[in-house]
């Protein structure tokens, strides 16, 4: 009776603390984050973005009923964000799910809000049908709204939701100047890298003209120019360093005709010559890679012809990148033609740190050069490793305040080639760059969530033939001792059991 009571109690005991753990749950929110890129935990950026919220956001996302896998999990991690959101900004952020089909006024509602309908395969009585689908969401705050009309699979959605918060409240943005004059690509160029920037700040055109204050710019941008800067202009930059500015330099130094003569040279606009003041040498050479892309060359096959794509290693997959905010978690970089940095500064007032290197496996050629299409590369062709095509410059110019140069060897790494678009992590390149000279809001840091770029680590050829071999045989040899050992087995039982003695 005794043990029959004492038990009686300890069950009690044991609802008890469940009941009183699921109470204290309510209140105490914990969730552990074990992806890659933590993208269910919120960042420092979105903390304080949202602690620092005067009014409150509202949030509403326009998602249908009966949405495929993939699109129902774009809705299941948007309601997760959305609810720490609302945790973190003790209420500000309130947010609503509305399905547009429901009625004619509720879809009216999504498409004048600027959610527009998308077409979705759907899987139907065996078969593929397309389906009206909305999967998008808009942002409210005061009488100002955001709104994004599609939400993508695998889209980085933090970033987007902060990122468009920050630029509804956001209410002095710091001014960026695109240098213009010296046959630099217009800001139109940068279309799909202005996108993510416009977020920030305000970006104009400047030029180095007498009547230019450039002062006022919170940082500078230099990309690709063709023409020399004179001296006049270059003292300019000189000046506006020395006051703090910040500075940004994409510089196109390799030439490259592949469309006449294949010939390659180095050019020099007179920035190159303004560097080596500081220690910062852009060298008269092309960096090739065994990682690297590909570009389509026609061969002829009987009586037609068809494109073929060749890896060409004049055109490196950066992914070696150095611990610094602005690589922090990037993953893989498309150059062009890059050319190698050296820094021969030993001043104590300045430091250069490295930022984007080669694989194991590159190298460099002198210039000029003539390209051979049909060269078969060998690996003796790749002596160097690690060979530095970017970095930051960072110490007092001409004794004025501390500030920053951002040099990468290669302009066109951010600009459009014919119909394709941007690589994403270029983008994050150029934007984390940008952000990282102008704003310490620490947006950069949710750039590369979502990226789906993830580029297979280069080994030895006959590291790759052990793998594949080990692969093969191993299970195989596994299953031959495990049926050695089953078979000895059973022999030893068999022999036991024709024992005299043997008692089952």
């Amino acid at each position: 009776m005794k043990t029959k009571r004492q038990l009686t109690y300890t069950l009690l005991i044991i609802f008890g603390i469940i009941i009183l753990i699921n109470i204290v749950s309510l209140s105490l929110y914990k969730r552990f984050d074990t992806t890659q890129n933590k993208d269910y935990t919120m960042s420092n950026a979105t903390n304080s973005i949202l602690k620092g919220l005067e009014e409150p956001v509202t949030i509403t996302a326009y998602f249908s009923k009966g949405l495929p896998p993939q699109f129902a999990k774009v809705k299941s991690d948007l309601k997760s964000v959305v609810e720490e959101y609302a945790s973190i900004s003790k209420g500000k952020v309130a947010f609503e799910f509305i399905d547009p089909t429901e009625s004619p006024e509720m879809e009216k509602r999504a498409v004048e809000a600027g959610i527009r309908p998308v077409m979705i395969n759907v899987r139907q009585k065996d078969k593929m049908e397309q389906q009206k689908a909305y999967i998008g969401v808009v942002i409210k705050y005061r009488d100002k709204t955001e709104a994004i009309p599609v939400i993508q699979e695998g889209s980085a959605i933090e970033y987007i939701l902060t990122t468009s918060i920050k630029k509804l409240t956001i209410t002095n943005k710091p001014l960026i100047g695109f240098i213009q004059g010296h046959g630099e690509p217009t800001i139109n160029a940068f279309g799909q890298s202005l996108g993510e920037m416009s977020v920030l700040y305000d970006i104009k055109p400047v030029t180095l003209g007498d009547t230019t204050d450039i002062n006022r710019f919170k940082t500078l941008v230099i990309t690709a120019p063709t023409k020399e800067y004179s001296e006049y202009e270059l003292d300019r930059l000189e000046s506006y360093l020395a006051a703090g500015g910040k500075l940004m330099i994409n510089i196109e130094h390799v030439k490259a005709d592949l469309q006449n003569s294949m010939e390659v040279s180095a050019t020099n606009v007179g920035i190159e010559g303004w560097l080596t003041k500081y220690g910062l040498v852009i060298e008269d050479n092309a960096v090739i890679d065994k990682k690297c892309g590909t570009i389509g060359v026609v061969q002829n096959q009987g009586s037609f012809s068809m494109r073929i794509p060749m890896a060409f290693p004049y055109l490196p997959i950066i992914s070696n990148f150095a611990d610094h905010p602005i690589t922090e978690k990037l993953h893989g970089l498309i150059t062009l033609f890059p050319a190698s940095i050296q820094y021969t500064g030993n001043g104590s007032d300045k430091t250069f740190t490295p930022l984007l290197f080669t694989s194991e496996a590159s190298g460099t050629q002198a210039l000029p050069l003539t390209i051979q299409i049909d060269k078969k590369w060998l690996n003796s062709d790749y002596p160097l490793k690690g060979v530095i095509i970017g970095g930051v410059l960072t110490g007092s110019f001409d004794g004025g305040p501390e500030t920053s140069i951002v040099v990468i060897a290669d302009g066109d790494y951010i600009l459009p080639q014919g119909q394709q678009r941007v690589n994403a992590d270029n983008i994050n390149l150029f934007a984390n760059s940008i952000d990282w000279l102008s704003d310490d809001t620490g947006l950069m840091d949710l750039r590369s969530k979502g990226i789906s770029y993830r580029p297979i680590d280069e080994m030895e050829d006959g590291r790759k033939a052990f793998l594949k071999w080990f692969n093969f045989l191993f299970p195989i040899v596994v299953v031959v001792i495990y049926g050695l050992i089953n078979m000895q087995l059973k022999h030893r039982k068999r022999i036991k059991r024709m024992e005299e003695y043997y008692v089952k």
